[in-house]
């Protein structure tokens, strides 16, 4: 089973509106599956995409961001 994985999970802080970005548009590019998931904290609330791991890992040995 894949593991679907957000971009905070992978990176290990907020990645922010510009890269959440960039690896959405890839992502929809590539034709990747994802998933959405609301979550509620104290510095956002609302949707987060969550990616195959498999695909952040290329995204980001391809393009170091």
């Amino acid at each position: 089973m894949t593991e679907f994985i957000s971009l905070y999970d992978y990176l290990g802080k907020a990645a922010g509106k510009e890269l959440g970005k960039r690896v959405a548009e890839y992502a929809l590019i590539s034709r990747v599956q994802h998933k959405i998931r609301q979550v509620s904290n104290p510095k956002y609330a609302g949707p987060i995409m969550l990616y195959p791991k498999p695909f952040l890992e290329l995204y980001f040995s391809v393009y170091n961001a």
